[in-house]
Order: C-alpha cells, then sequence, then structure tokens
C-alpha cells in the first residue's frame, strides 16, 4: 500500500472530525450530536478495509468492533458519565480513558491469543 493510500485515509477522518466540531461551535448541536453519533473511524475504516480486502474481512472487523465495545467502550461512558459531575470532565474523562484501554487491551490480546474474529 502506497503512501498516499494513507494520506487519503487521514484526511478523510480528519476532515469528518473537522465538521463535527466546526458544527458544533456553530450552535448546530443537534447535527453536531448526530454526526458526533456517527461511528466515523469505523465507517471510514470499513470502507477502505472492503476496498482492500473485501466483505469477509469488514464483517470479521465489525464483529470484534462490537464484542470490543460493549467490553471497553460502554465502561468508559458509564465512568465518564457517573464522575464528571464529581471530579470534572478532565479527571472523568482520565479515569474514563485508563479503564477503557485496560479493558480494551485485555480484549484486544484474548481475542488474538484465542484467535476469537479470525
Amino acid at each position: 500500500m502506497s503512501i498516499s493510500n494513507y494520506i487519503i485515509y487521514f484526511v478523510t477522518g480528519g476532515l469528518v472530525t473537522v465538521v463535527i466540531v466546526a458544527l458544533e461551535s456553530s450552535g448546530h448541536k443537534t447535527l453536531s450530536g448526530l454526526a458526533t453519533l456517527i461511528p466515523v473511524f469505523t465507517l471510514v475504516a470499513y470502507f477502505f478495509i472492503g476496498k482492500i480486502s473485501g466483505g469477509s474481512a469488514v464483517s470479521q472487523h465489525a464483529k470484534f468492533v462490537l464484542a470490543g465495545t460493549l467490553i471497553s467502550w460502554v465502561p468508559y461512558m458509564l465512568t465518564v458519565a457517573y464522575f464528571a459531575p464529581r471530579l470534572g470532565p478532565y479527571k472523568a474523562i482520565l479515569i474514563g480513558l485508563a479503564i477503557f484501554f485496560v479493558l480494551a487491551i485485555s480484549f484486544t490480546l484474548l481475542s488474538n491469543r484465542f484467535g476469537f474474529f479470525k
């Protein structure tokens, strides 16, 4: 794969992020909220994974992400929701990210070790 492909992937993800932030800062909170709920990284990644490796690869990755989301993302969000009013947003996000990474890394290592989602 060429460096130009990586540049296209990077720019595509960055543009979507910029649009979300621009919508939020311009007062379009409904559109920003909707755009934030769109799984931007998986959307962009699956488009390119599908182009390179086909539908089976996208399907296997989607199963991995779905399980990983339940295991790591849900506890992260619950942690931020619980701690933000008590400790402030930055500490809550930091604690949430610590929990997220412990769970996500553990899930990824176990998935690779036991051959889940192959």
